[in-house]
């Protein structure tokens, strides 16, 4: 799976969107542009004109796929069905156009440190698993999203990770210091932190300084992106952290198991490598890994792949590099940037009109800039709110913050949910809350 495809791969076939969209994002011309890409899921949803359709505020679980994400998959389908065995050599293209993308929305300039995963959890374990301790040190923040959390746990239980947990302020809101501090009190062999928290949405301010104290502290760092990637200028290269994990469910539109581990180049061989050698290598391996995997020479000794094809595993899933293939195309051609602003206006139009109808929006004391790219409603019963908001025809969800108890719903507008849908949605909030 080497990269070898040209720049010119990294070009989004969506990229004349860029062209006709202007800076910054106008609704008329998403509604121009960009709302007849999506007339499948636009079917579903409300408008003046279908008064009884469901407004969907749920972007930042699971983001809605273009139309043409189902032709995508077919294609990848009908490759299988006239090609056969032979349908590789598309696939693996299909794959380099993953990383290229991958690569372009993180602000990675070397699209073959992305290696495809299917969750965010197994790049976790393919970190935890290439640290040369029986029982690495841990730091986590206690706002990991559940995978994450679970899958530290579980290696502690089973003695095979100390693991040292950062708690939020009364607030609910992690500071980087606290967690710098973690790191130079503990010496870790591993931080492992949210750039944006999945409860609260809050971006973490500061993630600079921990991705240093890491390094001071001889620690490798790990950033959780998965609500970051499409939302916020992730600038991989920039930040310098070893390790980066991601994923295309949400905000680029691309479903379960389309995910990502960057790694950072200083851990990346330019050759075929003996695992003996000196550096980091993952023990979450398999023959996608091996140098000239299809080769099948074997050696005595594991010879990994060059570049981030030593990350790889065994027979990888096909069909996650077609249907993350349209929404990643998207959001690089439309660009994080102005997604981010328009995103920002979106909140603040939503909150306005909430607020205006009675209904109290929490914001744990963080501005805007600091947000992510949904708003946060008090709960009380999360199923029960949630449930009275789907029976309204608002589909969100809750989550529960780790530090305070507090319980919240998660509203999140995108770029096709209208300034209509938003006053609709709060009148329905309102009466439903």
């Amino acid at each position: 799976m080497t990269t070898t495809a040209s720049s010119a791969a990294a070009t989004s076939l969506s990229d004349p969107l860029a062209v006709r969209l202007p800076d910054p994002l106008t609704e008329a011309a998403l509604a121009e542009h960009v709302f007849p890409l999506f007339s499948r899921v636009r079917a579903r949803g409300w408008s003046p004109e279908h008064p009884d359709g469901e407004i969907y505020l749920a972007n930042h679980s699971l983001g809605r796929p273009l139309d043409r994400t189902a032709e995508d998959v077919r294609e990848a389908l009908d490759l299988w069905y006239g090609e056969l065995d032979h349908a590789w050599a598309a696939w693996m293209e299909a794959a380099q156009h993953f990383r290229w993308q991958v690569a372009r929305l993180i602000g990675c300039g070397d699209p073959g440190c992305v290696a495809p995963k299917t969750s965010a959890g197994q790049g976790l374990r393919a970190v935890l698993n290439a640290i040369p301790k029986d029982r690495p040190r841990v730091v986590a923040t206690r706002g990991e999203f559940d995978s994450g959390d679970f899958i530290l746990k579980t290696y502690a239980a089973r003695e095979r990770a100390e693991v040292v947990w950062v708690e939020a302020n009364e607030r609910g809101v992690f500071e980087a210091e606290a967690i710098v501090e973690a790191v130079r009190r503990h010496r870790p062999d591993l931080v492992l932190v949210s750039q944006v928290f999945f409860v609260t949405g809050q971006v973490l301010e500061g993630v600079e300084e921990v991705v240093s104290a890491a390094r001071e502290a001889g620690a490798l760092s790990l950033i959780d992106a998965y609500h970051g990637a499409g939302v916020i200028d992730l600038g991989f290269d920039r930040l310098g952290a070893d390790f980066m994990v991601g994923g295309s469910y949400k905000y680029t539109r691309g479903g379960p198991g389309a995910c990502w581990l960057a790694v950072h180049p200083r851990h990346l061989k330019n050759e075929p490598t003996p695992v003996s050698a000196d550096g980091v290598f993952t023990l979450d391996t398999g023959w996608f890994a091996k140098a000239d995997s299809f080769g099948y020479r074997r050696t005595e000794e594991p010879i990994v792949a060059a570049g981030g094809d030593a990350w790889l595993e065994a027979t990888p899933p096909v069909l996650t590099w077609y249907q993350a293939r349209a929404g990643l195309e998207l959001t690089n051609a439309v660009g994080v940037g102005r997604l981010r602003a328009y995103s920002l206006r979106q909140q603040a139009f939503l909150r306005g009109e909430l607020e205006r109808r009675g209904v109290e929006v929490a914001d744990l004391g963080l501005p805007a800039e600091q947000r992510g790219a949904f708003l946060l409603l008090p709960a009380g019963d999360t199923k029960a709110s949630t449930a009275r908001l789907r029976e309204s025809g608002v589909a969100s969800d809750a989550r529960r913050c780790p530090r305070t108890g507090r319980a919240y719903i998660r509203l999140c507008p995108d770029l096709l949910t209208t300034e209509a849908e938003m006053a609709e949605a709060a009148e329905r909030i309102a009466v439903a809350l």
